[in-house]
């Protein structure tokens, strides 16, 4: 904490860790089993889905040490409405996992001893998927919420008449018809 700039650095790479979680094609999904404060509840409401152990808390306590948490901010309040998020932001308090579902901060929320099972199964089916499908889509969902409802939708239109035409949009709608499994031309 020797200066400005150089904390200002610091949470500029934090940031530009997080902004690369969006901007990766595989989607990424929080684990979250402990205590989530912070730069760890920027993580959680940064990635694209987040499965919580009952366990779990979250909290953004910077105004609880003097430092709003402007930083997590940014991902909290594109991930949760705006008034959850002020009310985290503000008071600082902890949330459990219950009402971090309830504010969707997370997906799901599990036992303990069914975490890791849990991720595992929602990753599983994520990647029975095609990647190709789930990397442009993941790129437009993020794209699309800095622009206006209707060219939004117009990305979207256009987005979704591409993967009809893709190899794996064909795929998709053969499988479909004939009542089969798809077998996905592009996989990671």
């Amino acid at each position: 904490m020797g200066s400005v700039p150089e904390v200002e650095a610091l949470f500029a790479r934090c940031s530009r860790m997080m902004m690369t979680i969006t901007t990766l094609p595989q989607p990424v999904i929080a684990r979250v089993h402990g205590i989530a404060t912070a730069a760890g509840c920027q993580l959680v409401a940064t990635c694209d889905l987040a499965v919580a152990s009952s366990a779990a808390t979250f909290a953004t306590p910077g105004v609880n040490i003097g430092a709003f948490c402007s930083t997590p901010s940014v991902a909290l309040g594109r991930a949760v409405g705006r008034k959850h998020a002020m009310e985290m932001l503000l008071t600082g308090d902890m949330v459990s996992a219950a009402r971090a579902y309830e504010i969707g901060l997370v997906n799901r929320v599990v036992s303990p001893e069914a975490l890791d099972a849990e991720v595992e199964a929602l990753a599983t089916a994520i990647a029975s998927k095609s990647s190709a499908v789930i990397a442009a889509g993941k790129q437009l969902f993020y794209r699309q919420l800095e622009h206006s409802l209707g060219d939004a939708y117009g990305m979207a239109g256009h987005a979704i008449a591409c993967d009809f035409f893709a190899a794996d949009g064909k795929e998709g709608v053969d499988a479909f018809l004939s009542k089969r499994a798809p077998r996905w031309t592009n996989r990671q």
